[in-house]
């Protein structure tokens, strides 16, 4: 068995994987959210190790200790330990925190963005890690001394997890985790000086980076055991690429979390597009580097939950699909789910939400058809960019929401294209296993991976060309209302 640890945005997976790639067992634990100010997201980064501890037990409980153990997670979230202690000095700041839009602009307003973006592939975005990191040493002059002095240790969830299950004898990430910094050079595969100094960071109280499928380092004791080999490490969204078994340039998929990221694999092309998308490192067995370019959607999944929370319009996540098939369409109306401003395209951190062409007959049903719309128009916006939907033919989906069939047949008519669908949408904890599963020779090659993936079902586009050219238009309308 391969113990794979996904740790998520609002909870963490745990999942055992057998050696046909096929989930044995599966344990959860959600943690909370903070919101200490409007824009701020925090978590408890002890928490989350606990989460893993707790779940990782459920597990393990009565079970033999895994031979290796994959660690997917949320990408931009940043924590800041001490090193002798393995304690947080802060709470971990979230990859939607909005606090650092100051810092961007100020670094957009010193035209300094073309530069970081050859370097990394990145906006100047608030969404990434370094100016988070750079916020708490810059609001905490013992955090800048301690940190310029090799007390303190900072890195992604994932860096922070390798630490705790190494008892803190490794510090360390992979490209994948590294590249969603804003502080790492992805020609070079090293944080880059020119950006370490731009943001004021210390080149020591940041992680090693190592490819995705190599040793990272071996287990204390725990309910895992001691001596356990940590070798498969990737962000989710890059796991979930390898996880659909897009291995090469021209795959793509989506995943539906509480964001939609949707990534199509470059292959060995470097190349930093001038288009409103990312290029990110992706997820590989091998010591060459390959690239994915990435369009992001802040709000998808989290959209439904808003329907369910804040506005009370349905009682769980699955009554959304039978009440939106209540109605034959969504009346006029449009939702803009842009809790935290709009990612790609766009990239305007600063555009809220809002319910347009609502009338006397507007129903619940309207908006919640609305709002499962708004997800699939969003990522055909990501599509519709040459540079990321250029030559894709089908697109693989995985993610909590894609189980939502009205959903994936509305995201076939707006692309135009075929919708996979696998059996297996765990495929950011597949992913994860697939790495460690390579990394300790329980597969050989990711075309032994490639025969593991099993298709659930297949959905074509059964809207006309000009029906979906005009339903894109209404949108594009509504979109600019909050633009």
């Amino acid at each position: 068995m391969i113990l794979t640890i996904d740790q998520g945005t609002t909870g963490t997976t745990a999942l055992l994987v057998d050696e046909n790639g096929a989930v044995q067992a599966k344990a959860y634990r959600d943690f909370k959210q903070y919101y200490p100010r409007p824009g701020w997201v925090e978590h408890d980064a002890e928490e989350i190790w606990q989460t893993v501890l707790d779940t990782s037990g459920e597990l393990l409980d009565n079970r033999k200790p895994p031979q290796a153990i994959g660690i997917t997670n949320q990408r931009e979230t940043i924590v800041l330990w001490d090193r002798e202690s393995g304690q947080p000095v802060a709470p971990a700041i979230v990859w939607q925190d909005r606090r650092t839009s100051g810092i961007c602009k100020e670094l957009k307003d010193a035209g300094r963005e073309p530069d970081i973006r050859q370097k990394t592939g990145l906006l100047l975005d608030p969404y990434f890690s370094g100016t988070k990191l750079k916020w708490l040493l810059d609001h905490n002059l013992e955090f800048r001394h301690q940190a310029e002095t090799g007390k303190l240790a900072a890195g992604t969830i994932d860096s922070w997890l390798i630490w705790k299950l190494t008892g803190g004898t490794v510090h360390a990430t992979d490209y994948t985790n590294a590249s969603r910094t804003l502080l790492f050079d992805l020609k070079a595969r090293d944080w880059s000086d020119d950006l370490l100094d731009l943001f004021h960071i210390p080149r020591n109280l940041l992680p090693e980076a190592r490819p995705s499928a190599c040793e990272f380092g071996r287990t204390v004791d725990g309910p895992w055991g001691a001596g356990v080999l940590v070798c498969g490490v990737a962000g989710d969204q890059q796991a979930a690429l390898f996880g659909q078994g897009c291995f090469q340039s021209g795959l793509a998929k989506n995943t539906y979390g509480t964001g939609c990221f949707f990534l199509s694999h470059r292959g060995e092309n470097s190349t930093v597009s001038d288009a409103p998308i990312l290029t990110t490192m992706a997820a590989s067995a091998e010591l060459e580097p390959l690239y994915a370019v990435e369009g992001s959607v802040f709000i998808a999944g989290a959209a439904v939950q808003w329907l369910r929370d804040e506005m009370g319009l349905i009682q769980d996540s699955a009554e959304c699909e039978p009440v939106a098939l209540s109605v034959n369409d969504t009346g006029g109306v449009y939702v803009i789910p842009a809790f935290s401003g709009l990612g790609a395209p766009h990239w305007n951190s600063d555009a809220r939400g809002a319910i347009l062409g609502i009338t006397r007959g507007t129903n619940r049903a309207h908006i919640v058809r609305a709002t499962l719309e708004a997800i699939a128009f969003q990522v055909a916006d990501l599509v519709s960019i040459p540079e990321l939907g250029s030559g894709i033919v089908e697109l693989r989906v995985d993610g909590g929401a894609c189980r939502n069939d009205l959903l994936m047949q509305m995201q076939a008519d707006l692309l135009g294209i075929p919708v996979n669908r696998p059996k297996n949408i765990e495929t950011t904890a597949t992913g994860a296993a697939y790495l460690a599963g390579l990394g300790a020779g329980i597969w050989n090659s990711t075309e032994d991976l490639g025969a593991l993936r099993e298709v659930d079902r297949i959905f074509e586009p059964q809207m006309s060309e000009n029906e979906r050219m005009e339903r894109i238009q209404e949108w594009h309308k509504a979109l600019k209302r909050v633009l």
